[in-house]
């Protein structure tokens, strides 16, 4: 049987690709023939021809040309063709390929008759009929079935329902053109036909030596055990068909339930109750579909819908069959966070995964409070500007000290020192009592010698300069992070402590500690774009440098400078931040008492330090938007 099966199919192929080709080639067989007809039996098909037609029928036209030539012709008198053409020198052979070719006409041909008359296509070949394959899988250990069906006949499902559950299912007469449509998805066998037959307006009923009986339901007998049908006209309740399978539909304080079942017998769909719907609505709606009929009705409940395949599953939001679990990626933004961002209450009953390799969420709950998530998800799923921070930081240092006086006492001092470019000298004892003995040769004062060990420094030295640090650091990030950047140094210095044992025999232990000491440069940026791509910058700066130290052994001194700024600039704008100045003036001296304080003689009997010195920090930074 399956040899035959290909064998057929093969010959059906075959003849699909013939038939085409047949099609395209009748015309060269026909042009072949008259070609033939014009070499022997009828040689006026190469005769010259000069017409000149306007609406003229078919059959005149070729009745006139064959008189010329001396043709016999036949035209079939169904063909309506009109000509309107002008023919100058011209065989009739070409003539005749024209009018075929442009009106689909077929030409035949008996001895040297030419018979004209209008084309039938052949028919393709009928299709040998091959069932649709059922869906249906059954566990025989736990007698759980499955079922998919989509337009499948009822006397194939109930075949197969009998092969493979070893289960006889029969059906009434009458029912052998039924159509059956639904899904259940694993579910005990009784269970599942229960529902199959209640989804298809069916009824089943079942007897011992496992024999199912499906006929058809008497749709005038009243519900069994329930007064009320649910598709009884209720009150307060107006339903209008419109159009395109909508409806329109006016309730007042209608139990939600009613609602339901009037409207889908109302548009004949098919829907199965996973649990009782409890409540009133009140609503106006017109010209809807059926599904967002049920979206308004059950928005804000606790009921949710879901379709499969022609069904309509309706039933608590929380149960296994109308759950639904969903990828949504995200396009221009990391998922980083996102979760956060989400309102509580589009997040209650949702279970939310981050899927950072797919950069992507997993929603699992009810469709309609995913639909609200991705749609929020959707709307900050935007490109987020990335700026640029060019940052120019200038340090300048500006110094000047004087030093002036004249030192002089009794000591061991190493005579000399410097005289270019600054004054720092150191005169021994000898080389004064020479400088004595010089001068006393002028006069009459004698000054005397000085005592061996004494000493005479000499001091006049000025300094200045001026120190420019100069960094241009660039960052980077995106819209509302924070750029960060630190440089620094470090310096160590030891702590040194002394242990003493309280053994019997006494003794100490000396330990000696490394600390560090940093001094850095931080900056921080934080940049918030607007739309109309004005930069808001929080920024922060903090210097910090290096002291000399207090004391011999003390770690070195630390001076800091730091200060934050708020501010709004344009894209591409460059912004001075900073200015902060230190300055400082030094005035310091020493001397003899008294004599040290008159004017001209205190430069003899004193020694001073004068200094200034300035330090100001100033940035300059660059904002700019990349998207």
């Amino acid at each position: 049987m399956k040899h035959f099966s290909r064998i057929f199919l093969v010959v059906v192929s075959t003849m699909i690709l013939v038939f085409p080709s047949l099609a395209q080639d009748r015309f060269e067989l026909i042009e072949t023939k008259l070609k033939e007809l014009a070499a022997g039996a009828a040689p006026g098909l190469n005769d010259k021809v000069d017409l000149s037609v306007n609406g003229i029928a078919i059959q005149d036209f070729v009745r006139g040309i064959a008189t010329t030539s001396n043709l016999n012709v036949s035209i079939d008198p169904s063909l309506t063709v009109k000509i309107y053409n002008n023919f100058s020198n011209v065989n009739v052979i070409d003539v005749f390929m024209f009018l075929c070719r442009k009106n689909d006409i077929d030409i035949t041909f008996v001895g040297s008759i030419i018979s004209f008359a209008p084309y039938n296509a052949p028919k393709p070949p009928v299709q040998a009929y091959v069932p649709k394959e059922v869906k249906v899988t059954y566990d025989k250990n736990t007698q759980f079935i499955t079922l998919d069906l989509k337009n499948d006949s009822l006397p194939q499902v109930v075949k197969e329902l009998t092969r493979i559950t070893e289960k006889n299912v029969v059906y009434a007469p009458e029912l052998s053109t039924k159509i059956l449509n639904g899904f259940i998805l694993n579910m005990p066998f009784a269970k599942a036909m229960e529902q199959l037959a209640f989804s298809n307006e069916l009824k089943i009923s079942s007897a011992e030596d496992n024999v199912y009986t499906i006929e058809r339901k008497d749709k005038d007998a009243p519900a069994k055990n329930n007064p009320k049908s649910s598709t009884a006209p209720v009150q307060g309740l107006t339903i209008k068909q419109e159009p395109n399978s909508h409806i329109s539909i006016d309730a007042v304080n209608v139990p939600i339930a009613d609602m339901v079942a009037n409207v889908s017998k109302e548009l004949g769909y098919n829907y199965f109750l996973f649990s009782d719907i409890k409540g009133n609505a009140s609503l106006k709606l017109s010209n809807v579909s059926y599904d967002e009929f049920l979206g308004y009705v059950f928005n804000a409940s606790d009921y949710t819908f879901k379709r499969q395949a022609d069904i309509y599953m309706i039933g608590d939001r929380n149960l296994e069959g109308l759950r639904v679990t969903k990828l949504v990626r995200l396009k221009y933004r990391t998922i980083d966070k996102v979760t956060d961002f989400i309102p509580a209450d589009l997040k209650k009953g949702v279970d939310i995964k981050t899927f950072p390799d797919l950069n992507g969420l997993i929603l699992s709950g009810s469709l309609p409070r995913i639909t609200e998530i991705e749609d929020f998800i959707r709307k900050i799923d935007q490109v987020v500007p990335v700026v640029t921070i060019e940052i120019m930081i200038a340090d300048v240092k500006k110094y000047h000290k004087v030093s002036t006086g004249i030192e002089a006492g009794l000591g061991k001092k190493t005579p000399g020192g410097t005289v270019f470019p600054e004054l720092n000298f150191t005169m021994g004892a000898s080389t004064i009592n020479d400088l004595i003995s010089g001068i006393n040769g002028f006069g009459v004062i004698n000054l005397g010698n000085v005592t061996p060990n004494f000493y005479l420094t000499l001091r006049a030295m000025e300094d200045q300069g001026v120190i420019k640090v100069r960094s241009t650091p660039q960052l980077a990030t995106l819209n509302g992070h924070e750029a960060k950047m630190s440089v620094g140094s470090t310096q160590y210095y030891s702590e040194t402590s002394t242990v003493l044992s309280g053994s019997l025999t006494g003794g100490s232990q000396t330990n000696t500690v490394w600390k560090s000491v940093t001094a850095d440069l931080a900056i921080t940026v934080n940049p918030i774009v607007s739309g109309d791509e004005q930069i808001t910058l929080e920024i922060n700066v903090t210097q910090s440098d290096f002291t000399a130290p207090q004391g011999v052994g003390a770690p070195p001194g630390n001076v800091k400078k730091d200060f934050k700024s708020l501010i709004r600039v344009k894209n591409g704008e460059m912004i001075i931040l900073g200015g902060l100045e230190e300055r400082r003036n030094e005035n310091t001296g020493r001397g003899v008492p008294f004599l040290s304080r008159i004017p001209v003689i205190k430069w003899f009997f004193s020694s001073r330090t004068r200094a200034r010195s300035s330090d100001k920090l100033t940035v300059f930074i660059k904002p700019t938007v990349l998207y």
